[in-house]
């Protein structure tokens, strides 16, 4: 008797190619699915911050009318801007995980894709999305038409907005600290110019620093063909 799997010789039965691509496919349900339910998480989580800073803002412009803005008001501002800062901070925490889990979808996905094109070469013509699961195979995969790290394209993510959003609290949190330490609104806007730029090109720096050494570390079983590259 053979046991199952296995030839009557008890070599590894061949697995046929139908089941072979059925197995392909549900792996690649899963990650569509995963990557689905993970961008639609951080959009919510975006929406909630973006709710929660427009109502502190609201809540500290009508404090401001009844005390007159008066120094009270200047505290109670560096308080909400504080928080709100913060929950920024955690929301474009999330924003950046998110994108390199974005990344590993669109990766496992292509690493696929060389699966199905080994079970039937014929099939490579018709696939717009790249079939492999290099640096160059995610670019043509995020950028079908051949616009390879479209600056529109990453200076339009939810990365770069966040980025940018919690640069402009930091600009106006640190305008107002300045500003209860008794300096002029002249100074007052440089800092909080600085600070906020710096922010943002830190953030942006660390982020294309992390991109790279994240390919450095990744070891690619189809990686694409020099000439395609």
């Amino acid at each position: 008797m053979s046991i199952e799997g296995e030839s009557p010789s008890g070599a590894p039965a061949e697995v046929p190619p139908s089941v072979r691509a059925q197995l392909l496919a549900t792996e690649h349900w899963g990650l569509l699915a995963s990557r689905s339910t993970t961008q639609s998480e951080v959009l919510t989580r975006i929406s909630m911050f973006l709710t929660f800073t427009s109502a502190s803002v609201v809540s500290v412009a009508l404090v401001g009318q009844a005390t007159g803005f008066s120094d009270a008001f200047v505290l109670l501002a560096v308080v909400v801007l504080f928080i709100d800062s913060a929950i920024g901070l955690l929301t474009q925490l999330r924003v950046m995980n998110v994108a390199y889990e974005d990344l590993m979808y669109v990766t496992a996905m292509n690493r696929l894709r060389a699966a199905y094109v080994d079970l039937d070469p014929g099939v490579a013509p018709y696939l717009m999305a790249a079939h492999h699961d290099d640096e160059a195979g995610s670019r043509q995969t995020y950028y079908f038409f051949g616009a390879r790290g479209s600056f529109s394209q990453v200076a339009g993510s939810s990365m770069i907005f966040m980025t940018t959003a919690n640069a402009t609290l930091i600009a106006i949190l640190a305008g107002l600290l300045v500003t209860l330490a008794g300096a002029g609104t002249a100074v007052a806007t440089v800092t909080g110019a600085v600070c906020g730029a710096g922010f943002l090109a830190v953030s942006v720096l660390r982020g294309g620093r992390r991109y790279r050494s994240l390919w450095r570390r990744f070891t690619p079983l189809s990686p694409t063909p020099p000439d395609k590259g």
